[in-house]
């Protein structure tokens, strides 16, 4: 039974998810980028908290001191404008690496790709039906049951966070403010890294889940993958491609090869056999240069070149290329067949017309365009 031309039962090609990944449909990992955020944030805090704690010490000592000139000359735009200026750069030099990182791990798992279109307005998201689609499709109750659970792992690591750091968390408001300030600072870096771990556990597991739902997403049908391929072989830059694939075959040792050869046997568009019969090198003919694919039309623009005969016998051709290699005589099975064709080229060099022979080749060396041997 044959498969449907519209059933998607194969995986996405290449060119399928880079078409994909210019609309925006990317992997993308938000549990990732939040908790690079936060373990960035964290790291920060330990290693800059003695000096954004003298700071802020700094400024509550000189908010909650007075003498006789403040009274008598209050400002307040001054006040506010002394703690812009203490708070700013802390705050500046955790804000700018917070941003990067958002960005960078967001176009890491994006495909490196910014896709400016989803700034653009779209009807859909604002609108009641298609929000309600989302709400209660599949996909919304995936992602429910998925909120669900990050909830409740992310509170169960809170609430372990919170049991270790009790009797700390109980012991604020007792001592100097400088040790209040450092043991707050050590709670909310602690829970930080804590949710931060939990996250990145999040992300991994979830990952392999979204590559797999955007593959499902991305599947093609039969005809899709034929379109493609016609496409593909249509297009400018294909044609550019094999054109400089064939010249850099063509100036290689195959270029030699097609200044020696008498004619070129062909499939006529997949395989090129270029052969030569001298008695005095070996009693047979020789394989001189063979190839398939882009060699084979490389060769074939030589012969083009060259004036050298180019003589279309399929299933003579396929049997000369899967059973001799380069420089190497033909199979004894096959002397009578290129006999046939050698006198044909003589004659044509001579000038006299003459009817294509009728080419025999033996069951035992009949091969399809696999190698695999015709039954």
């Amino acid at each position: 039974m044959s498969e449907s031309a519209g059933e998607k039962s194969f995986a996405p090609t290449t060119k399928r998810k880079q078409d994909a990944a210019k609309k925006g449909d990317v992997l993308r990992s938000r549990e990732l980028s939040t908790a690079a955020v936060i373990l960035l944030g964290a790291a920060w805090l330990s290693i800059a908290g003695p000096w954004l704690l003298g700071q802020l010490s700094a400024l509550l000592r000189e908010a909650f001191i007075f003498d006789r000139g403040d009274v008598a000359d209050f400002e307040p735009g001054a006040l506010m404008t002394t703690g812009l200026l203490v708070a700013l750069p802390p705050i500046a030099t955790i804000a700018v690496p917070v941003i990067i990182a958002a960005l960078v791990t967001q176009l890491m798992s994006g495909d490196g790709r910014w896709v400016g279109t989803n700034l653009a307005f779209k009807g859909s998201r604002i609108n009641p039906l298609s929000g309600l689609k989302r709400m209660f499709g599949p996909t919304g109750w995936i992602e429910m049951g998925k909120g669900l659970l990050k909830i409740l792992f992310l509170g169960a690591i809170a609430l372990w966070w919170g049991r270790s750091w009790l009797s700390t968390i109980a012991g604020l408001g007792r001592g100097n403010l400088s040790q209040q300030l450092t043991a707050g600072w050590g709670a909310i870096t602690s829970l930080l890294f804590a949710l931060a771990g939990g996250l990145i556990l999040i992300a991994l597991l979830d990952f392999p889940v979204q590559w797999f739902r955007r593959n499902q997403r991305l599947m093609m049908s039969h005809q899709e993958m034929r379109d493609e391929n016609k496409e593909a072989e249509g297009s400018p830059e294909a044609k550019s491609a094999r054109r400089q694939r064939q010249r850099e075959i063509a100036a290689g040792g195959v270029a030699h090869a097609m200044r020696e050869a008498q004619f070129v046997l062909t499939n006529p568009t997949h395989f090129a056999v270029a052969m030569v019969y001298d008695p005095d090198k070996a009693g047979a003919p020789i394989v001189l240069a063979k190839g398939r694919g882009d060699k084979a039309q490389a060769m074939k623009e030589l012969a083009r070149e060259y004036n050298v005969p180019m003589l279309e016998f399929p299933q003579l051709a396929r049997s000369v290329y899967f059973t001799t290699r380069e420089n190497q005589t033909i199979r004894e099975e096959l002397y009578s067949a290129i006999a046939s064709v050698l006198a044909f080229v003589m004659a044509l060099k001579r000038g006299e017309r003459r009817a294509i022979p009728l080419i025999e080749v033996p069951a035992e060396l009949r091969f399809d365009a696999d190698g695999q041997l015709n039954s």
